[in-house]
């Protein structure tokens, strides 16, 4: 799992509205009821006013033209980057590929230079009521499926009650509170909600890609179409070969390309994508121009690999981007719908015997820093002691969440880099001890006398390398601990069906993180909906607590309280072992393509911020 992750990667931008009283200490304060508003804002005024004609980081006059192939950095739902076997991204089932989302347009669209902006897409406008549980889309007229024909009211009351009904958890979850969708008419599109809705719901829910009713009316709603579903976007799926390629095609006539959200966007005629199991095969294609665009994950081959003759000879850029203002995690997870895992002293142990010191040396050539918290490089980081206001909310769970997390916040200690300490491994058999595993035999055993066994799932060789080293400690100790290697397709349908014992996962947060978003990750109610990303199997009352405190934050002071608060209990339980973080984009890409400086502070989808330059292709030979 990658940075999802998910639909807040998705391109999307955002504005203000008419001046109107303030409701001090509520969520959307800026936003007036009754008024049609061209933009929503969580928290404070939206920068683009109603009358912005382009997005400040995009170039408004950027050409059309030219092919951007390239390796996807991220991917949101059932995507998988290394194989496809279905195109329909909306569910659980099966591979979808990445990019899909180009191919349908949402009622509202994030500004990724703004942290929680949102700005009229499909929809015009947005009138909230004056209980703040109904929303009001006023659509524009205009828009247009790929095929020509209307988009209506009821094409989004169809795809919403799908989603909720059938749903990827990651779309289904977000709508549990959404109590009726209702075409008003046939532009105006009606959201009504129970009331129990965190009041950022519906900055997800906006930004929802939506289908064609008449699609999915006359096509199963699961993972077995190979056949692309009519969408109203900027790109149409073109060509295709299962599992290999896929190429989306830019659409001439698209409907929205003069809105002042797309102006400068989606400027590539074609974007096409090659999959790739083997890491270094992908590696290789770019070095020989195939692949023009890729994201460097692998510490090493960044030190060592980028010294072939296209890069030595200027064609190829080499270059680092900031990384962007939002909270992020790479950890594992330990599946504690397995009993072995459940005792907060087996995870802390498992941690204690991963050597990051040594790791980072030898084989990340030192470009990794060690990742301590669930929401790494943000403001929700928890440091030190609780403040007053995190222990208001602790309090009422003291006896029932770990002590720990009423002191200093919890911290992987660091090793002496040799690789095997012997004082931490001790640390480590004492824990297990004290959870009633004694050696036996040389493995660990509980009093059934059953062994203590460990498989980290993996579906990359670069793992297994770092990895093993892990392993081997954990050997060292008497856990049974291994590997397991398999192909792309059977470690996604593992990890929808939760179906190992750890497994490794990456994920990036929204700047202003909602209570629907952390759900998939953090709350009980995703702890056995398969397809979720809750891969520990998450299911404590007090983390759904805290997740309701952060759903219910009026202001962002009180959500930073709320997110610290949620970080020092998960760090405290263990549920997901932090790993690593870098603190920027490592990327290199063929030198034939344009682009604004500097990049938006909260997203990076290069393919459609990017343009193709002509003359910079004619002096690398690449036309």
């Amino acid at each position: 799992m990658r940075p999802r992750p998910t639909r807040r990667d998705v391109l999307a931008l955002g504005a203000a509205a008419a001046v109107a009283p303030l409701l001090p200490g509520r969520v959307f304060a800026a936003s007036p009821t009754n008024v049609g508003l061209h933009g929503l804002s969580a928290f404070g005024d939206l920068k683009y006013g109603p009358d912005f004609t382009h997005l400040d980081f995009v170039n408004a006059d950027a050409p059309k033209g030219g092919t951007f192939n390239f390796s996807p950095s991220y991917w949101v739902f059932n995507q998988n980057p290394q194989t496809f076997n279905t195109l329909n991204t909306f569910v659980s089932r099966g591979d979808s590929p990445p990019r899909m989302e180009l191919c349908y347009d949402s009622l509202m669209t994030r500004a990724i230079d703004e942290p929680d902006a949102i700005y009229g897409l499909l929809a015009k406008s947005v009138t909230i009521s004056d209980d703040r549980n109904s929303f009001d889309f006023a659509l524009r007229p205009e828009a247009r499926f790929n095929d020509g024909t209307p988009f209506t009211a009821e094409d989004a009351v169809y795809a919403f009650n799908l989603f909720k009904k059938d749903g990827h958890p990651n779309l289904l979850l977000p709508l549990s509170h959404l109590k009726e969708a209702k075409a008003v008419d046939a532009h105006t599109l009606r959201l009504s909600f129970d009331g129990k809705q965190s009041e950022l719901t519906i900055l997800d829910i906006a930004t929802y890609p939506i289908p064609a009713k008449a699609f999915f009316e006359a096509n199963p709603f699961d993972g077995s179409e190979l056949k692309a579903p009519l969408g109203s976007g900027p790109y149409k799926v073109g060509r295709v070969s299962p599992g290999q390629i896929i190429e989306f095609e830019r659409v001439a006539d698209y409907w929205g390309r003069d809105l002042p959200v797309n102006r400068g966007l989606y400027n590539f005629d074609r974007i096409r994508i090659e999959f790739y199991q083997d890491r270094q095969a992908a590696f290789e294609a770019f070095k020989k121009g195939a692949i023009l665009y890729r994201q460097e994950y692998v510490s090493r081959v960044w030190a060592t690999g980028y010294d072939f003759p296209a890069l030595k000879a200027g064609k190829v850029v080499k270059r680092e981007f900031p990384s962007e203002k939002r909270p992020s995690m790479q950890a594992l997870a330990l599946n504690q719908r397995r009993e072995r895992f459940r005792d907060p002293r087996v995870r802390r142990a498992i941690a204690l015997c991963f050597d990051f010191e040594w790791t980072n040396r030898n084989l990340f050539y030192g470009a990794y820093e060690r990742s301590q918290s669930t929401f790494e490089k943000s403001a929700y980081k928890a440091e030190g002691l609780p403040s007053p206001a995190e222990l208001a909310l602790l309090e009422p769970f003291r006896g029932r969440i770990p002590e720990e997390a009423f002191g200093e916040a919890v911290l992987q200690p660091p090793s002496d880099g040799s690789g095997r300490d012997r004082k931490l491994l001790g640390q480590a058999s004492k824990l297990l001890a004290e959870a009633g595993w004694a050696r036996k035999d040389g493995n660990l055993r509980n009093a059934k006398g059953e062994p203590l066994t460990l498989e980290i799932l993996v579906d990359d060789d670069s793992l297994v390398r770092v990895f093993s080293p892990w392993v081997e400690n954990m050997r060292a100790i008497g856990i049974a601990a291994s590997l397991r290697m398999v192909d792309s397709t059977q470690h996604q349908a593992r990890q929808t069906t939760f179906d190992y014992d750890a497994i490794s996962a990456a994920a990036s947060f929204s700047a202003t993180p909602s209570r629907d978003e952390i759900d998939g990750l953090f709350h009980s109610r995703s702890a056995s909906l398969q397809g979720s990303t809750n891969l520990p199997g998450t299911a404590d009352p007090a983390i759904d607590a805290l997740i309701d405190a952060v759903g219910a934050a009026k202001d962002r002071e009180a959500l930073t309280v709320a997110m610290r608060a949620l970080d020092r209990v998960l760090r405290a339980r263990q549920d997901w072992i932090p790993n690593w973080f870098s603190a920027n984009h490592r990327a290199a890409f063929w030198d034939m393509f344009g682009y604004k400086e500097p990049k938006p502070d909260f997203g990076f989808p290069v393919e459609a911020m990017w343009w193709f330059d002509k003359d910079k292709a004619a002096r690398i030979g690449k036309t």
